[in-house]
């Protein structure tokens, strides 16, 4: 038998400085270092969004060094 997603939590896309993304419930005050990015929704909502949104899971401290660099 299928388990059914019985999650009613409303959550937020939030990321930090460093351009990874996470979800976090609505509900609370946001951990120190990440911000939202306005998507609000359910976990499932949440994760589409970030699985459309965060294309390049390399930090980007790395990405603006291996620009720097001539190999990104």
């Amino acid at each position: 038998m299928a388990e059914q997603n019985t999650d009613t939590q409303t959550y937020l896309v939030v990321l930090n400085e460093e351009e990874q993304y996470s979800i976090w419930w609505a509900d609370r005050e946001l951990p120190a270092g990440w911000t939202a990015d306005g998507t609000r929704g359910t976990k499932e909502e949440c994760l589409a969004h970030i699985g459309e949104t965060w294309t390049d899971m390399r930090p980007a401290s790395l990405r603006r060094r291996m620009a720097e660099n001539g190999a990104g």
